[in-house]
């Protein structure tokens, strides 16, 4: 590697690094201070991601802007002041899919309804649960640290590529890393968090599915020939590419609730 190319790397991971601990901080900070901010943040995540996978799959534009007014549908009856029995979002989000999909008959733009909408509503679901908040960070956490370590271990070590056909720089050493990484911050929340045991037990297995959603958005950038979904965040891309694993986990997170097993 040339020097140049170190020099390179280094900013990139400067930038990267920054980006992310300030995605953090007003993450953890919509979290604290109230429903109405995270309401917002989280809505507009979704609406962001949807608009980037409308552009992904080349929409056209009145195409992506139908998408875009849909997904408000079922994110307007999450909003803190408006009180609605908890499935209606849900239903609402299947409700407007079905109307894009008739509307445009665009299956793949539908499906980016599904993709954009069903996490957030997720994490709201998760956020309104007893002690929400604790659940929520948890939940974040774990991908961070996903990130974190699967990135660091994947740098450091190498070695056989996990996917080389969807994302060549993804190694199976990143993904073993990862998993470590979300299990030991997964269950060393339990000490501060009031999450359960059962739950931080799944933090490994978490940590596969965030790789799995991150493989799944590399995925389609390479069949869409870009490298990332936009260009909002500075050295991450765009809001798909930074919460491509938060995806799958949400959703997985919710279920695990919703079954009652905890």
């Amino acid at each position: 590697m040339t020097a140049a190319a170190a020099s390179g790397r280094r900013s990139d991971l400067a930038v990267r690094s920054v980006t992310g601990v300030i995605l953090i901080l007003i993450a953890v900070a919509c979290l604290i201070y109230g429903s109405d901010p995270f309401w917002i943040l989280a809505s507009a995540a979704g609406l962001i991601m949807v608009a980037e996978w409308a552009g992904l799959i080349r929409a056209e534009r009145w195409q992506m802007w139908l998408t875009f007014l849909g997904l408000m549908l079922p994110l307007v009856l999450e909003q803190p002041h408006i009180n609605v029995p908890a499935p209606a979002s849900f239903y609402g989000l299947i409700a407007a899919t079905v109307a894009v999909a008739a509307t445009t008959r665009n299956l793949r733009l539908a499906a980016g309804m599904i993709y954009a909408g069903l996490p957030v509503l997720c994490l709201f679901y998760i956020h309104d649960q007893y002690d929400g908040v604790d659940l929520s960070f948890w939940t974040l956490a774990v991908v961070w640290a996903t990130d974190i370590g699967a990135y660091f271990a994947g740098r450091s070590i190498g070695g056989p590529k996990l996917a080389p056909v969807w994302s060549p720089n993804k190694t199976w050493a990143g993904l073993i890393g990862g998993m470590v990484a979300a299990t030991v911050v997964g269950l060393g929340l339990v000490a501060v968090l009031h999450v359960q045991v059962r739950l931080a037990a799944f933090s490994g297995l978490l940590a596969v599915a965030a790789q799995m959603g991150d493989l799944y958005e590399s995925m389609m950038k390479r069949r869409a020939g870009v490298k990332d979904s936009g260009r909002l965040l500075p050295g991450h891309g765009g809001v798909m590419d930074r919460l491509d694993g938060v995806v799958p986990v949400l959703c997985i997170v919710a279920l695990i609730v919703a079954s009652g097993i905890l």
